[in-house]
């Protein structure tokens, strides 16, 4: 197992609770960051997960041969499982032990890529409005790139102090439930905070903090590998409605209930099953 090699000072932490966010000139090696984009890249390139539904176009209707501008795939781990050890990941789960307290744990992890010239923009948005309506969240994201990432080439931008607000309105992008990306209605544009970093840095927000990252017109990929750390959930007392979630209709979830029941018949053949409906 391997020791964390950084630790966070006081005003780096009071800065987050201040703030929402906070960044990180590194939290790997160069030689470590170099590893991690020749497995990103291959898993990129084979479109790993897509058949289960953890792979797809977070911005566009990832619909079948059509180019992807903002692909995603979940639980990258699974595909390259050499992915589960790594300083990267000993250095962030200590960094979120300091800003969360000793019950942080990993949570989900996915990575996102802004293909060279056309990578889309990630829209405004709360990453707490994509989950469970029914449950209280305290958890952090740590975005690390893994080359530089420039205002030009996508890097994260946030709103300042917003994370203290509850979940905001939001819709599909372009208003349209064939994409699973989701997008603030309003946000308070005054004050925004872009955060260029290095390669093998990383940025740090709460599931509120509205963030954004803009379209990459650069000449290289935009590689993005992300960690979430929380503490336990618990249930909410006060009953919550995120209408946006009843309005999508992706091709994602089509294979992932595909999946699911392929899966399912395996272990009872006789299994009926029920077409899918609304998903193209």
């Amino acid at each position: 197992m391997q020791t964390p090699t950084i630790a966070l000072a006081q005003a780096q932490i009071d800065f987050y609770q201040q703030e929402g966010y906070l960044t990180l000139p590194a939290i790997t090696t160069p030689a470590e960051v170099t590893w991690l984009r020749a497995i990103y890249d291959r898993l990129f390139a084979a479109q790993a997960g897509r058949a289960e539904g953890n792979q797809f176009d977070l911005a566009g209707a990832d619909e079948e041969g059509q180019v992807a501008t903002l692909p995603q795939i979940l639980n990258p781990k699974k595909y390259a499982p050499e992915l589960a050890e790594g300083l990267f990941r000993v250095n962030a789960l200590a960094i979120a032990r300091q800003l969360l307290g000793p019950e942080a744990q990993a949570g989900g992890e996915h990575a996102i890529l802004k293909p060279a010239r056309y990578g889309a923009p990630t829209p405004w948005h709360q990453d707490e409005a994509y989950w469970s309506p029914d449950l209280h969240y305290n958890s952090i994201s740590i975005w690390i790139p893994l080359q530089e990432a420039t205002v030009q080439g996508g890097c994260m931008q946030f709103v300042s102090k917003s994370y203290a607000s509850e979940v905001q309105p939001h819709h599909p992008i372009n208003n349209d439930p064939r994409i699973h990306g989701l997008e603030a209605d309003h946000i308070p544009a005054e004050q925004i905070v872009p955060c260029p970093i290095p390669a093998g840095g990383a940025t740090i927000h709460h599931c509120r903090t509205f963030h954004y990252a803009g379209p990459n017109l650069s000449d290289e990929p935009r590689r993005a590998y992300i960690l979430i750390f929380a503490l336990p959930t618990a249930m909410r007392s006060e009953k919550r409605i995120f209408p946006w979630q009843a309005l999508q209709q992706t091709a994602r979830m089509a294979r992932q209930k595909e999946a699911a029941f392929s899966l399912l018949q395996k272990v009872s053949p006789n299994l009926k099953h029920t077409p899918l409906s609304g998903m193209n």
